[in-house]
């Protein structure tokens, strides 16, 4: 044996991914390895970013065990491509080779393949849609095998999965005792990190699902904490949107959306593809809550492309826009026919998370008979699952439909203790939202003394979170302009606008298709830059983005890495967009996922300095960086249009 090879496996064994791939890599070209070695080169190109490779080497590693005779180990490789096949969203390939995998082990004794094929084939139901009626049998009959052959990894995995079911079902204590049971498999160490991953993720997918987002927060912290003790790269990405969707929930949309973000990055990079809809998703939510309409539109229809319904949020923006009755047949057909009445025995948790719109927007048409449905389906789930989350949700609904039917008394109970329960799990949003009706009870109960009030509350906590759209709204409920509210915020941020450099010319060099595919990677590489140096995306302009930092220094670290990573991929590549950066330092007022001000002016203007493959600075960026760590130019000065005075400005050498 090589001591190249010894390298390659020792740098396995310490999870050092990028120094396994090229160690095996050089062994490999030495003498071609053998299939062991192979799985385990693949493993290390998956976990490094490079899941295509992954592919070729498992599908090499496949055809050695064929040659030499090892049906059980290449069954083995065939499920793992089947399962990689999945996880793109290819069903057809990824039956394909699970067949192959059935028919290997067909003829040869039973052993703790057949529980990976038996889970496998239960996977492809759950994701895939392929026989999902055998789901349940084909669990147990992995469950079984894995006990049999002692498989820890397909048990758990199983058991998870099973878990997950029984919770939609209504059986959620029993289910929630196989996701513990599971979760501790892989917090033990005794699965591999693969298997783990997928048993961490599900159990956060479980949490979230059931409404149960303090537990969920919990899991998503301990797993990302697993994930970067062992090195993992690629799962984060799953990790990442339930991460997100925490945030948002707590009204941290910044920060909500710089993981929605990433996690968008990571999980395309490694073609795990059932979860890139999820977090479009959740950017299409986070910009719906700041009043950003247009970019809540094209999340929602990334989010749909890859395979979410990316509902309710489509339903409610069609509502927000102003077509109540499109948005009623929307949300009618994601939430489908009601159920049998029986939680126990029906799925509903999936349609939980639809109810609440139904009601709004239900109302909005007036359509009462389905508005009291929506509520009353909600109210028994919550009942059943005795989550807080689904209880606030179900005491707004009552309120909005006692509101609407005129009772005003019953109204303002029901609200009233919806805006609370939701306070005192940490969900602003929802509370304000509560608390905007609870006020419109009180008006219509005549109460005089105290619904402005309500109102007032409400929109503190919208002017708080950035949500622009129910600022509006609870402006219009108060009316009188002498009702006192919370003034604008004034803070001081970095304002960066990037921009592709003669971006007409390109699309009549290399025509439209070519630019939407280099448009897509030049919005990837630069947002997953913004999320790294904590940027906050406030909006698309055009071909570049409008960014705020809360410090300088973070600034100009994600214009260099920006320029870096285009030039570095120009000299690997031979092409890359030519982009121009420009950065100012001001005060500016916070208008919902919005600045302005004359800062933000100036910021946009400064960009125009700029030359392709530049970034231009203001004096004030440099004052406020204090050491930015680069070199920068002389001072120069500039006339911008709309400024009176000439502006000072630096350029900064990234290279």
């Amino acid at each position: 044996m090589s001591d190249t090879l010894l390298r390659a496996r020792g740098a396995y064994e310490h999870h050092d991914w990028d120094d396994a791939r090229a160690a095996f890599t050089a062994a490999d070209d030495e003498s071609p390895l053998p299939a062991e070695d192979l799985e385990l080169l693949a493993e290390a190109s998956w976990w490094a970013g490079f899941p295509d490779e992954a592919v070729g080497l498992l599908e090499r590693a496949y055809k050695r065990h064929i040659e030499e005779g090892r049906h059980r180990a290449a069954a083995l490789v065939a499920v793992q491509l089947s399962y990689l096949a999945s996880r793109r969203n290819n069903g057809a390939v990824a039956s394909g080779w699970l067949a192959k995998a059935e028919r290997l082990i067909g003829s040869e004794a039973e052993s703790d393949v057949n529980a990976w094929a038996a889970l496998m084939r239960a996977a492809l139901g759950i994701f895939n849609g392929i026989d999902p009626e055998r789901v349940p049998s084909n669990l147990e009959d992995a469950l079984a095998l894995a006990e049999r052959h002692d498989a820890p990894g397909a048990r758990a995995l199983a058991q998870s999965f099973k878990g997950f079911g029984l919770v939609n079902a209504g059986m959620w204590r029993e289910g929630l005792t196989l996701i513990d049971e599971a979760t501790a498999a892989a917090v033990s160490g005794e699965l591999d990190d693969r298997t783990a991953c997928d048993v961490y993720c599900n159990t956060i997918a479980t949490c979230s699902t059931i409404a149960d987002y303090g537990r969920a927060a919990e899991w998503t912290e301990e797993a990302e904490r697993w994930m970067h003790r062992n090195s993992l790269a690629g799962y984060p990405g799953i990790c990442r949107v339930h991460r997100a969707e925490v945030k948002k929930l707590n009204g941290a949309y910044a920060e909500a959306e710089q993981q929605a973000r990433s996690a968008c990055d990571e999980l395309e990079r490694h073609h795990i593809m059932d979860g890139v809809g999820f977090a479009f998703y959740e950017i299409g939510e986070i910009r719906m809550r700041m009043g950003d309409l247009d970019g809540a539109e094209k999340a929602f229809s990334q989010a749909y492309a890859n395979g979410s319904s990316a509902q309710p949020g489509m339903a409610l923006l069609m509502l927000a826009r102003g077509d109540a009755t499109g948005a009623a047949r929307a949300i009618a057909l994601a939430v489908g026919p009601p159920g049998d009445g029986e939680v126990e025995t029906a799925p509903r948790l999936s349609r939980a998370r639809l109810l609440p719109a139904q009601v709004t927007i239900a109302l909005a048409v007036e359509d009462l008979d389905t508005a009291r449905s929506a509520t009353e389906e909600l109210e028994v789930i919550a009942e059943h699952y005795d989550r807080p989350a689904l209880r606030g949700h179900a005491l707004t609904a009552r309120g909005a439909l006692e509101l609407a039917e005129g009772r005003h008394i019953q109204a303002t109970e029901a609200l009233d203790k919806a805006w609370r329960t939701f306070r005192d799990i940490e969900l602003p949003y929802e509370s304000a939202q509560a608390r905007l009706l609870l006020g419109q009870a009180k008006r219509s109960a005549g109460d005089d003394s105290t619904w402005r009030l309500e109102i007032s509350a409400a929109r503190s906590v919208f002017q708080r979170l950035g949500s622009a759209l129910d600022v509006r709204h609870a402006d219009e409920l108060l009316g009188d302009p002498t009702v006192p509210m919370p003034s604008d915020r004034r803070v001081t941020r970095t304002f960066m606008f990037t921009d592709i450099v003669t971006s007409t010319d390109l699309v009549s060099l290399i025509g439209d298709q070519a630019w939407d595919d280099l448009l897509r990677w030049h919005d990837r590489v630069v947002r997953s830059e913004f999320a790294r140096h904590q940027g906050q995306e406030v909006k698309q302009t055009g071909d570049g983005f409008f960014v705020a930092f809360e410090g300088a220094r973070d600034g100009v670290s994600a214009a260099v890495a920006i320029q870096r990573r285009l030039s570095e991929h120009r000299r690997e590549h031979g092409f890359a967009p030519l982009v121009r950066i420009g950065l100012h330092t001001a005060e500016a007022s916070i208008e919902g996922s919005d600045y302005a001000g004359q800062g933000v002016h100036i910021a946009a203007r400064l960009s125009g300095v700029a030359g392709g493959e530049e970034i231009v600075a203001s004096a004030d960026v440099i004052d406020s960086a204090q050491a930015i760590g680069h070199p920068i130019s002389e001072a120069r000065t500039v006339s911008l249009k709309g400024v009176s005075d000439p502006l000072t400005y630096h350029l900064i050498d990234w290279r």
